[in-house]
This record gives C-alpha cells, sequence and structure tokens, in this order.
C-alpha cells in the first residue's frame, strides 16, 4: 500500500512538473525592421517577417529548427511559460521584435549581469484575445554592440543565428477587452515582474478616449511618491498593479493602459473597456389577449435603456400548441409590416427603441402565440416576450346581449302588470256596493 501511495505522488509531482515545463518551444514570427532615409531626408521604416523558434533550454542546446533564427531563453527568475499556464501552443501566437534603447547602454542591476545588452520584446497573446504577455529578452555581452542600440543602427542576424537570451521583464494582462455594464465595479488587470529586486520601478495607468488622454494613476518605488488612485500601492510589492474602477458611466469607456518603466525599459498593456448595458423588453399587452373578431389592437414591443446603439427588434407567430416541441415543428412565422420607431437618447446615453404593429383579431389565429424577440451585442440569447391571442365570434356577445335584454324587459313589463293590477284592485275594493 505504502509503495502503490508512493508511486501516485511521484505521478502527480510528474504531472504538475509537466503541466509547467511541457511547452520547450514555440514557432514565431520575427519582426525585423530596416530603417532608411528617402530622397526627401525622411526615416522611412520597412518591416520584414522572419520565421524564428522561441525555444526553451540551456546554453548552447541544438536548435529545435535550425533554418529559424532561434531566440534561446535560458534560465532565469522569470519564466514565460508560467505566464500562460493552461494553455497549448497551438492556441498562442508569438512576435518577437527588436526593443530600441534609443543609443542608452544601461548596466542591468541583475546579479552577474555583463555590462553590454541587446534587447528584444517576446509578446504572447491568445488567439482569442484572453491574455497578453509580453517579455523583454536581454542578450548580455562583454564588448559594446556596433553602432548605436537603436532602430537606426541595428547589428544584423543571420537567418540561422542563435541568440543567448533571458527574460528580464515581464508584463501581463488577462483580457485586453473588457465588457462592463453601467454602474459596475471593474478590475482592469495588470501584472509585472522583474528578475532583480525592485529599485527604482515606476508604474502608471493613463486613459484614452477619441484623442484625448488622461493620468489616472503614478507611483515610484525609488521615492515612494505617488499620485492618483485605482491602485492598491502594496500589491505593487508582489507585482499586482491592477486598476480598480469603482462606478462604470458611459464616459467611462475608452483604453486604458498599464506601463511599467524600470531604466532602459518601458512596457506597457492596452485594455479596451467596452460599456454594454443590456435591454430591458416589455409589450404592452398581459399574457393574454381577449380580442372580439375584427377588432383591431396597437401591440408594442419596447426595448429601453441599452446601449450601444444597434438593437434588432423581431415579431413572430406560432401556433401554441407547437411552440414547446423541438423536433418536427414549422418555424415561427415573421409578422409583416413592423413599424419602427425613431432611436429615443435617454438622459443616461442609453438608448430605447419600439417596434410595433397592428393586429386584427381573426378567429384562425385564436390560441396562436405572438412573441417579441430582441437582439443586442450585450446579449448571450435574445430576450423575447410573449402573449396568447384568444379570439371570440361577436355573435356569443349579441346573444348573451340578447337574453339579458329579454330577461330585463321581462322584469320591467311583469312589474308593471303587477302595479296595475294592484292599482286595479285597490279601485274595485272603493266601488260602493
Amino acid at each position: 500500500m505504502g509503495l502503490i501511495l508512493q508511486i501516485l505522488v511521484y505521478l502527480y509531482l510528474l504531472t504538475g512538473v509537466r503541466g509547467v515545463h511541457q511547452m520547450a518551444w514555440l514557432p514565431c514570427q520575427f519582426v525585423d525592421e530596416h530603417v532608411s532615409v528617402n530622397n526627401e531626408g525622411h526615416t522611412e521604416t520597412r518591416l520584414i517577417h522572419r520565421e524564428a523558434m522561441l525555444q526553451f533550454g540551456q546554453k548552447g542546446d541544438v536548435p529545435v529548427n535550425p533554418h529559424a533564427i532561434t531566440f534561446l531563453l535560458t534560465g532565469s527568475k522569470l519564466d514565460l511559460r508560467r505566464y500562460v499556464e493552461g494553455l497549448e501552443a497551438e492556441q498562442l501566437e508569438c512576435e518577437l521584435r527588436r526593443y530600441s534603447t534609443e543609443g542608452i547602454h544601461v548596466h542591468w542591476p541583475f546579479q552577474g549581469a555583463q555590462e553590454y545588452n541587446r534587447w528584444f520584446s517576446c509578446t504572447l497573446k491568445h488567439s482569442n484575445g484572453l491574455l497578453i504577455v509580453t517579455g523583454f529578452l536581454r542578450q548580455p555581452s562583454d564588448q559594446p554592440p556596433p553602432g548605436q542600440q537603436d532602430y537606426h543602427h541595428w547589428p544584423a542576424i543571420g537567418d540561422r543565428e542563435i541568440l543567448t537570451t533571458s527574460v528580464a521583464m515581464v508584463i501581463k494582462t488577462q483580457s485586453s477587452t473588457v465588457k462592463a455594464g453601467l454602474g459596475s465595479q471593474q478590475k482592469l488587470h495588470c501584472q509585472f515582474a522583474l528578475d532583480h529586486k525592485k529599485e527604482n520601478v515606476t508604474v502608471g495607468w493613463q486613459w484614452q478616449h477619441r484623442g484625448e488622454r488622461i493620468k489616472l494613476f503614478s507611483h515610484n518605488s525609488l521615492s515612494g511618491q505617488t499620485q492618483g488612485s485605482g491602485v492598491a500601492v502594496k500589491s505593487l510589492l508582489v507585482g499586482d498593479a491592477s486598476y480598480t474602477l469603482p462606478f462604470t458611466k458611459m464616459a467611462s469607456e475608452g483604453m486604458y493602459i498599464c506601463s511599467v518603466s524600470v531604466n532602459p525599459l518601458f512596457a506597457h498593456v492596452d485594455i479596451n473597456l467596452h460599456v454594454e448595458e443590456p435591454p430591458r423588453v416589455s409589450i404592452n399587452v398581459g399574457p393574454i389577449l381577449s380580442l372580439l373578431e375584427g377588432e383591431e389592437q396597437k401591440i408594442i414591443c419596447d426595448a429601453e435603456k441599452y446601449y450601444p446603439l444597434d438593437v434588432e427588434i423581431v415579431w413572430h407567430v406560432q401556433d401554441r400548441a407547437m411552440s414547446g416541441q423541438r423536433v418536427g415543428v414549422p418555424l415561427p412565422e415573421a409578422i409583416p409590416n413592423i413599424l419602427l420607431s425613431s432611436h429615443k437618447h435617454n438622459n443616461d446615453k442609453t438608448y430605447s427603441l419600439s417596434a410595433f404593429f397592428y393586429l386584427k383579431a381573426s378567429l384562425r389565429d385564436s390560441a396562436r402565440q405572438f412573441t417579441c424577440s430582441v437582439f443586442h451585442k450585450s446579449l448571450r440569447v435574445p430576450i423575447k416576450k410573449s402573449f396568447i391571442l384568444n379570439v371570440q365570434e361577436p355573435s356569443s356577445w349579441l346573444f348573451y346581449l340578447s337574453v339579458v335584454f329579454f330577461v330585463v324587459a321581462a322584469v320591467l313589463v311583469l312589474r308593471f302588470m303587477l302595479r296595475y293590477l294592484h292599482s286595479v284592485r285597490r279601485a274595485e275594493q272603493k266601488k260602493p256596493y
């Protein structure tokens, strides 16, 4: 029994290790740059997409693909794979670029780091936009690179060259797009990490919308100076720079930029916040509408307080007995001649719209179900409101009215006759005999 338990523990640990380190390499696009000056003196940049591999291992490892540029990520405190745990390689898009320090050489404060570095950025994106991770890759050297370390003087990189690097800095967001309802509280995720002690780090948040940019928060670890709010300063010590938006308004919509600066690196992630408010749907009749044959009723479906603008309202009719079935049921019939009101602009910048039609009661439509369906991007499934039409023949009402009229008339005649007989009897009693 003890041996079996040890085997199970070993398999569990082995599974955990494989879960973290199962990704040995990733195919990437290395977006290289060729910068030149044209005849008019303007700088032109031509992007060159080159095949590359992001390979995890140790210095001296054989390239997985010898025909591509290999960025060999050797061990450091930071492992990019830990920031994409739970995802398969097929779900990730990898892009590598050179990173310019604008000609400035800064000694990276990492234990054992060499004096000079060439810098690259590696961005991993989920194919569905669930997360973005950017890592800064450092290629150390004892000798300064030829020329300057900026986009004007990039050192050439061969088609099969192996670049031995390590991850110096990482920034991550769990989602590049956030959808929020009015009045909700939102936490915009931003996480960062360095391969050394955070001695002089500046973390900031900015909001940008339609050309306007506003600083929301800033903190420098060296001076301890903080401006703005929305980020817990204590959380920065563990690399959590998430920003809390306490109350979402329509004016909250826009791009939120989380930035982390450590000389000579500047990293940022962009998070687009979209306000989506679902419509409130109602119809102007109850669950059962009773009409006489030939009677006309205006039927209105209201979609109110929604955002953004685009909404679709559809009216359908079908037999009630078939509405609950799933197999062999004819499709609901679209009601023709639906009229739409103009969009109403509400004070809170939401919209409202009505779709209506004039229903003329017919016996063939009795017991049929009329349904209004409202479609909007804030809804996973449309909102539906229905009523059952109950149509009655006018003759049945005339019959009951005739009976009532006959009974009332008979009572009145009987009452008149009784009063007449009573008066005759009194007259006879007064005659002298």
